[in-house]
């Protein structure tokens, strides 16, 4: 048997592991903390950038907007109206001329031959016969055989009738068509004349009969 002093003391590792394994937790542990610092520093360096440039107030630079440069480039213009006594005020080196919309040229329209005076003839839509026709327009009713005849020939008691190549009018054709007061379409009006027409030149409604037979007109 050896005694206590002879006996050398073994090392027991599997006693001092346990030891060993607390210190490299703590280790690895003090290493992650470490490495979230790290972490966290860096994405606070990333974002400060624009936190800061969130929190500071753009400066109050002299931007200029559209309006106040279209402001600055507009040109002055002088607008002058052609046939009006306007002063134009010179503003800038660019002038506008505005015509006038022409005045419509009004054309004279050309009167018809129609009745006295009239502007177109004003054709006849009355109703009658010839005996009140000639009875209204004053004719001796010895005179009417005379005037029938005359009238027959003429316009063939046609109150609108119309010579295309002369313009005499109506039952006496009255010429020209103008001379006739009132209107010339007129049955009475265009008797009365024809009346004043055969006294005046022929001394009658016979003596104008008398011509007619012999020169078919009158």
């Amino acid at each position: 048997m050896n005694s206590r002093k002879d006996m050398i003391p073994v090392r027991n590792d599997n006693a001092s592991r346990p030891k060993a394994a607390s210190k490299g937790t703590r280790r690895r542990g003090a290493a992650a903390v470490v490495s979230a610092v790290a972490v966290v520093g860096f994405a606070a360096a990333m974002v400060a950038p624009t936190g800061m440039a969130l929190a500071v107030p753009p400066a109050q630079a002299a931007t200029e907007s559209v309006f106040s440069a279209a402001l600055d480039d507009t040109q002055n213009l002088t607008v002058t109206v052609e046939g009006a006594a306007i002063s134009p005020v010179e503003r800038g080196n660019f002038a506008v001329y505005v015509t006038p919309k022409p005045v419509p040229t009004q054309t004279a329209k050309t009167a018809s031959s129609g009745g006295g005076g009239g502007g177109g003839p004003v054709l006849y839509t009355g109703g009658g016969v010839p005996a009140e026709w000639m009875a209204a327009a004053g004719i001796a009713e010895s005179d009417w055989g005379y005037v029938d005849y005359i009238v027959s020939k003429e316009s063939g008691w046609n109150p609108n009738a119309t010579n295309r190549s002369s313009g005499a009018c109506g039952l006496v054709q009255a010429l020209p068509c103008s001379k006739v007061p009132g209107n010339g379409y007129d049955p009475v009006d265009n008797l009365r004349w024809g009346s004043g027409y055969a006294n005046g030149r022929y001394g009658g409604w016979a003596g104008a009969y008398a011509f007619w037979t012999k020169n078919h007109w009158w």
